[in-house]
């Protein structure tokens, strides 16, 4: 009989006080767990006190300091995703060397690169990189050839992310990789 409360106690008691102490402790702000492919911003007071951008578990004692024991009540954590996104921005109009109105589909991918600018320096970084790769393309492909439009969709995507990576407005997000110009179909005037 004792060998089975020995059993009950070592084995079934570990499997409801472990994870009850495991959430407290998480609760306390003793510790975090950053998943791959994503990142932790802290912030208390509307001040930002600590980002963790490594996958793993992390102890917020020796990142945030003595703020790690008020930071779930009082602050804030934003978990962003930091992986590739792949972006497709349809019918960007362009005129050809003969006056030929084109509509470009161009794919591009685009990561985030400095998570507090991301999320606190431009309201909508996705959208200012979108209008970069716009901007990039129409300049790059207006008055082209229309022979050479057709012909070199894929090489003509170089340039394109050249220029849209100059004139990046924000460093909250980056353009990872520019992929091709898509599709290229004649508009009716």
């Amino acid at each position: 009989m004792s060998f089975l409360i020995g059993l009950g106690m070592g084995l079934i008691l570990p499997i409801i006080i472990v994870p009850i102490i495991l959430g407290l402790m998480q609760m306390l702000g003793f510790y975090t767990i950053v998943r791959e492919g994503t990142a932790q911003v802290f912030v208390l007071f509307g001040r930002v006190v600590g980002v963790v951008t490594e996958p793993g578990l992390h102890v917020l004692w020796g990142i945030l300091g003595p703020s790690a024991l008020i930071i779930n009540w009082l602050g804030k954590k934003y978990t962003l995703d930091m992986r590739l996104d792949q972006r497709y921005l349809r019918s960007q109009p362009v005129n050809s060397e003969e006056g030929a109105p084109m509509g470009i589909g161009v794919w591009y991918e685009m990561r985030i690169s400095d998570p507090i600018s991301y999320l606190f320096k431009n309201a909508d970084p996705q959208g200012s990189l979108a209008a970069n790769v716009s901007n990039a393309v129409i300049r790059t492909l207006s008055n082209l050839p229309l022979d050479e439009m057709l012909e070199t969709r894929h090489t003509i995507a170089a340039p394109c992310a050249r220029k849209s990576r100059r004139s990046r407005a924000s460093g909250a997000i980056s353009l990872a990789r520019f992929i091709s110009v898509r599709c290229i179909s004649a508009t009716a005037r």
